[in-house]
């Protein structure tokens, strides 16, 4: 049915909002706090930190403090428990040997994690409990106003 005037009859939808209003603006981030990192490379690097601290640091100072403490226990320096034997003392040196080679190793870690981007290594970046560590504030971020909070009566 036509409304009798020989005009189109047009339906009225809802507006895009224009780039300018308020809902726009609260989409948009600022670009060097929004530093994306993939998280196939942060998997890659941490896999590559866990087996290398492993093989290169964990394991040879476990054993060599095992050894150690084997000898000393065989030249009689330390003596061996009389309940169970040499085992307390080389396990208890086999656990400190490990402790120090893993933690000897977050140095190189820290720097392979900054190499990707991001800063602290792991548990400061986009998925830490903490949030964004970023303080920067572009040119950008200070020239627009931020909006107030809406009172609440």
């Amino acid at each position: 049915m036509s409304s009798g005037s020989g005009e189109p009859t047009t339906v009225k939808t809802a507006e895009a909002p224009a780039p300018d209003s308020a809902p726009a603006k609260q989409g948009w981030k600022c670009p060097l706090s929004d530093a994306h990192v993939h998280r196939e490379d942060v998997w890659k690097v941490w896999r590559e930190c866990q087996e290398e601290s492993f093989w290169y640091r964990a394991l040879p100072l476990s054993v060599g403090s095992m050894a150690a403490t084997g000898g000393l226990i065989y030249n009689g320096v330390w003596k061996s428990s009389a309940r169970f034997g040499p085992f307390p003392k080389l396990a208890v040196a086999g656990l400190l040997g490990f402790a120090v080679g893993k933690a000897s190793y977050v140095g190189t870690c820290r720097s392979r994690f900054q190499e990707l981007g991001i800063k602290d290594g792991p548990g400061t970046g986009p998925w830490s409990r903490r949030g964004p560590q970023c303080q920067h504030e572009c040119d950008e971020c200070k020239k627009k106003p931020q909006a107030a909070p809406a009172e609440q009566a």
